[in-house]
C-alpha cells in the first residue's frame, strides 16, 4: 500500500494545502501532478492519488485554490443530486478566484515543489486533470512543454471556447502526448467541441487520441458525485495507467 500524508507547498503567492502520495517502496519514483476536479480536494482525491501511488508513482495534488483558502472550500452536504445548484453555485464561484495568470504562476511552481520532494526520477512530470483540471493541465503542458511527457484528461470541460484563450488554441505549444477521456452527456464539452479539438490537434500534429464513454456524464470519476459511473470509472484507470505506463 501506499502512503499519503498532507502537506503543505511555499507558492509565489501564499501556501498551498496538498496531498502527497507515495510509494512504500524506496524511490526514486515517477513524478505525477493530479490537478484536481472544482470541488477540490476531498477523500476521493486522495483515494485517487493513493491509487496511482499504488502503481509505483509519486503523486502530489495540490489545492489550486489555495488563495481562497485551505480545503474543504465546499461543503460536503451539497454534494447530493438534490443540492445540485447550489454545489454548482458554489463552484461557479471558486472558479471564478483562479485567473490564468494564477495559473501561470502556479502550474511551473507546482512542477518545481515536486521534483524538490526526494526520491524523485528525473523523468519529465505525467499529468492528470479532471473536469476542469483537464484544461488547466493543457495550460501547463503548453507553458512548461520541456517539464510535461504527458497529460491525461477526463471529463474534462471548457477545453473549446470562442475566446482567444481557448486551451485548444495552445496545442501548437504542446510537446506532451495527450489522452482525453471524454463523458458522452457533458454539456461543458459537447461532440461538436470534442471534434474541433481532435481535428486542431491533427492541425498542431500533436500525439492526441480522445475517447468518447459512452452513457457517462460530467463527473464520472467522481464516486461522491451523483455523475459516478463505475463502468467508465474502471475504464478511466485502463487508460490512464497504460499511457502514463508507456511515457
Amino acid at each position: 500500500m501506499a502512503t499519503l500524508r498532507e502537506i503543505d507547498l511555499t507558492m509565489p503567492d501564499g501556501v498551498c494545502d496538498a496531498y502527497l502520495a507515495r510509494p512504500d517502496e524506496p524511490g526514486p519514483h515517477s513524478p505525477v501532478l493530479l490537478i484536481m476536479d472544482a470541488i477540490g480536494l476531498r477523500p476521493r482525491i486522495a483515494e485517487m492519488a493513493r491509487r496511482l501511488a499504488d502503481d509505483g508513482y509519486a503523486v502530489l495534488a495540490p489545492n489550486v485554490h489555495h488563495r481562497v483558502g485551505r480545503q474543504p472550500l465546499l461543503d460536503p452536504a451539497l454534494m447530493s443530486a438534490e443540492r445540485t445548484a447550489e454545489r454548482h453555485a458554489r463552484i461557479g464561484e471558486l472558479l471564478s478566484t483562479l485567473t490564468p495568470e494564477d495559473w501561470d504562476e502556479d502550474g511551473p511552481a507546482y512542477l518545481a515543489r515536486l521534483r524538490a520532494l526526494g526520491e524523485i526520477s528525473d523523468e519529465d512530470v505525467r499529468v492528470v486533470g479532471y473536469c476542469m483540471g483537464g484544461a488547466l493541465a493543457l495550460r501547463l503542458a503548453a507553458r512548461c512543454p520541456d517539464d510535461v511527457s504527458v497529460v491525461c484528461g477526463f471529463h474534462a470541460g471548457h477545453l473549446v471556447t470562442g475566446g482567444a484563450d481557448s486551451p485548444h488554441l495552445l496545442l501548437e505549444d504542446i510537446q506532451a502526448r495527450l489522452y482525453f477521456g471524454f463523458a458522452d452527456q457533458d454539456a461543458t464539452m459537447t461532440a461538436a467541441e470534442i471534434e474541433t479539438l481532435r481535428l486542431a490537434a491533427e492541425d498542431a500534429d500533436c500525439d492526441y487520441e480522445g475517447e468518447v464513454y459512452p452513457g457517462a456524464r460530467h463527473g464520472f470519476t467522481m464516486s461522491d458525485l451523483p455523475a459516478y459511473d463505475a463502468r467508465a470509472t474502471e475504464r478511466h484507470w485502463e487508460a490512464l495507467l497504460q499511457v502514463f505506463d508507456e511515457a
